[in-house]
């Protein structure tokens, strides 16, 4: 007897085709593995090559030649970079990272999505993944099993541990993001609601992950994006935001006195610096010194750590202190400049830095013409906001921070949003064409 297939539900079969991102991102909820490829890792290069097999069985085109040029500026600086690696395994393992993040990810995402509503699908995974990561951060936080921070297991790093003490930050800041431009949006008033309410339970994870640059580049893209909503949503949400402050500060004790001196650290960055800041401005000199060495090619990738001491001041201290949250005490090596533009200066010169900076300052532009263009009908300016704020909150954390750990593949999938609404070709915006259900065409409206 012959079993003929049940077709999906038309709903079902929808979302099909962008369950795969979803799952990278849910993937990032586990525990890491090691120090090798993650689970969420290895699901992105399976996406990858799905992406491929699927776009030559079709015999289609997978980009326009516009998102082609602007993801694959990138790939320039790496090659030359790649060649001056101290081994051609250290400089195909760089180039490797360096294209899953920038380059392919962001490229599947943008050949898998197919309207706004996949759009929206991905970005609530966001906030899934930012309220499950930032559960575990407040539980470390009072039950004191967090990382190491002032001589106390208190800082929450989520599921990530205190090898990745950026992980849980970032995780959350983006979820507070995508969560702030569905608030935003014309979306029904419920999941404006429940977006908004998201946002404001997540700045309390946020608050205790001690991040200071997760902070400020979280506060500089909501103002933005409450800027780009509109003034009257712009005084409403700032009022709900000082109300959840006043809660968490007075009601729940959040503003503990080791809290508030972080925040009044962020001033005094030149006055007071402590250890960590000290490190910073070390690390930053001395990759500007290598980037003055090797202007153009830069060190060649993974080569920071090897002029790293050949550039340093007597400052810089032996390594950053790891403790908690599983593990026991041990220094951990700066392997880097802690700032991804200095990352890329240092390592790739100014051929590198152009290409890739250059790479995303188009994204940039693409995706604010493409906010433009929404802001008179508001039809899609959830999915703008996102978009936007995504990329300014990347580009503002990078000042801070640089690529590493199982959380760097958030930041591809992040990009290819940015990339899907300011590089989705304009031929897909109220297109028919053929959907995933045999027999049955639907309208794919994308903007």
């Amino acid at each position: 007897m012959s079993h003929v297939p049940v077709p999906l539900p038309r709903r079902a079969a929808g979302l099909v085709p962008v369950l795969p991102l979803v799952a990278v991102v849910a993937l990032l909820a586990l525990p890491p593995t090691g120090d090798g490829a993650g689970p969420a890792d290895v699901v992105s290069a399976l996406v990858v090559g799905s992406c491929v097999i699927r776009l030559l069985r079709e015999r289609r085109r997978p980009l326009s030649p516009r998102a082609a040029v602007v993801l694959g500026l990138p790939v320039v600086g790496l090659a030359v970079a790649a060649m001056g690696a101290a081994s051609p395994a250290a400089g195909l393992g760089g180039m490797a990272r360096y294209l899953q993040v920038f380059v392919l990810v962001p490229a599947a995402v943008l050949v898998l999505l197919r309207g706004r509503a996949d759009f929206r699908v991905l970005a609530w995974s966001f906030v899934g993944l930012a309220l499950w990561q930032g559960t575990v951060g407040v539980h470390q936080y009072v039950t004191g099993t967090g990382a190491s921070y002032q001589g106390e297991t208190v800082r929450a790093v989520g599921t990530f541990g205190a090898q990745d003490v950026m992980g849980m930050a970032t995780a959350v800041a983006l979820g507070v993001v995508c969560a702030a431009g569905l608030a935003l949006g014309r979306t029904p008033r419920w999941q404006r609601a429940l977006a908004a309410g998201c946002a404001v339970v997540l700045l309390l994870p946020l608050a205790v992950s001690f991040s200071r640059g997760a902070w400020i580049a979280t506060a500089l893209t909501c103002t933005v994006q409450l800027a780009l909503a509109g003034m009257r949503r712009a005084l409403k949400v700032g009022a709900a935001v000082v109300a959840a402050g006043v809660i968490l500060v007075g009601g729940f004790g959040v503003g503990t006195a080791m809290l508030q001196e972080r925040i009044d650290s962020i001033t005094q960055v030149a006055d007071a610096p402590d250890q960590s800041v000290v490190d910073r401005y070390t690390l930053w000199a001395s990759a500007t010194g290598m980037w003055r060495d090797h202007p153009l090619t830069g060190v060649g990738l993974k080569n920071f750590p090897e002029y790293r001491d050949g550039h340093a001041t007597l400052a810089l201290s032996s390594g950053s202190d790891i403790e908690g949250a599983g593990e026991t005490f041990h220094k951990q090596a700066l392997l880097s400049p802690h700032s991804m533009y200095l990352l890329v200066l240092s390592e790739q010169g100014l051929i590198g830095f152009c290409a890739l900076v250059g790479s995303w300052l188009a994204l940039l532009v693409c995706a604010g013409r493409g906010l433009l263009r929404v802001r008179r009908d508001g039809r899609g300016l959830d999915c703008a906001l996102i978009a936007c704020g995504l990329l300014l909150w990347q580009l503002t954390d990078f000042v801070y921070g640089d690529i590493g750990g199982p959380s760097t593949v958030l930041t591809g999938v992040a990009l290819g949003l940015t990339a899907w609404w300011g590089l989705a070709p304009d031929d897909r915006a109220d297109a028919v064409r053929p959907h995933a259900v045999p027999g049955r065409v639907e309208e794919a409206v994308t903007r």
